[in-house]
């Protein structure tokens, strides 16, 4: 009798540490990649690495998508952290629907996700028009769910030039790219990557072309709309409502947003830094790749 229940007791040890076994080795649950944000609207998010991870939530700029990031996420999964990209609505794999497309909308897509998502202290990084909507969140929503800002060649804090404010494109150069996306957006986006890096060849051919045909992806309303609220936001009251560490990338020979917006931002974000980019237009993630991993990386792991 002692015999039987010493076999039955070694059988159920057993049979337990088989399951815990079959349980820890089993493939993590996959994750959403679709999220919603309001009814008729999914928004398209990049989640890798490990989920207890400190988490970098990455915002795209004009017309780009998440997919920009590719050579962002691969680093930053390799040094231990959890990566998150949204595509914004109207672009990329996110829903395109009829609607407003301006930097309200923008954040408030954003806090969701993150609310859904349950990110906590995150490190928000902004590319482009990305980066001026990075800077309203963090305004609007006292920093909800982030710790630290990072802008990379950001739109801000305006983008076109005002009687007091005398950096950035005049309106009348934005009306005549809002008309040429309304009627030959392909050339719209050919000129623009023209000027993208610092000079018409410092980016590859072979990346050229795959940031064309993400820029192609976007709805073309949605590329209208984005260019006019680029046109008309003034984000400098903004500036003083940061009060998170912020990194301030920008490439000094950037002829979309200027090196002297990086200024702008500097003067106005307290407890915030400039990292310059000898070597880069606009596209500073890409020209200067390397440079701004390991810089992006620092911000990361820097104390406050």
């Amino acid at each position: 009798m002692k015999t039987l229940k010493t076999l039955i007791v070694v059988l159920v040890i057993s049979l337990t540490t088989t399951k815990m076994t079959a349980q820890n080795n089993a493939t993590p649950l996959a994750r959403e990649e679709y999220i919603t944000v309001e009814k008729n609207v999914k928004l398209h998010v990049t989640d890798l690495g490990q989920t207890q991870s400190i988490p970098v939530v990455l915002i795209h700029g004009w017309p780009l998508s998440d997919a920009m990031y590719e050579y962002q996420y691969q680093f930053l999964v390799d040094k231990g952290f959890r990566v998150i990209g949204i595509t914004l609505r109207g672009f990329g794999k996110s829903d395109k629907p009829f609607g407003a497309y301006n930097y309200d909308v923008y954040a408030k897509d954003i806090k969701v996700v993150l609310d859904k998502l349950d990110v906590k202290g995150a490190i928000l990084g902004g590319f482009s028009m990305g980066g001026a909507i990075s800077i309203y969140y963090v305004a609007k929503y006292n920093a909800s769910r982030v710790s630290k800002l990072a802008l990379f060649g950001a739109a801000a804090p305006v983008w076109t030039k005002r009687d007091d404010y005398n950096y950035g494109f005049t309106k009348e150069d934005v009306n005549s790219l809002i008309e040429l996306s309304k009627n030959n957006r392909p050339q719209l986006l050919e000129n623009f990557g023209k000027i993208f890096g610092a000079t018409e060849t410092a980016i590859p051919t072979g990346i050229g072309n795959w940031l064309g045909t993400i820029n192609l992806e976007a709805s073309p309303y949605a590329t209208t709309q984005s260019l006019i609220a680029l046109r008309d936001t003034d984000l400098r009251s903004e500036l003083s409502k940061i009060n998170i560490p912020t990194a301030i990338f920008h490439g000094t020979k950037d002829v979309i947003c200027e090196f002297a917006l990086a200024e702008q931002m500097h003067n106005g974000i307290k407890n915030s830094y400039i990292v310059k980019f000898e070597k880069s237009g606009h596209g500073l993630f890409i020209e200067e790749l390397e440079k701004f991993n390991n810089e992006l990386l620092s911000f990361i792991k820097r104390r406050n």
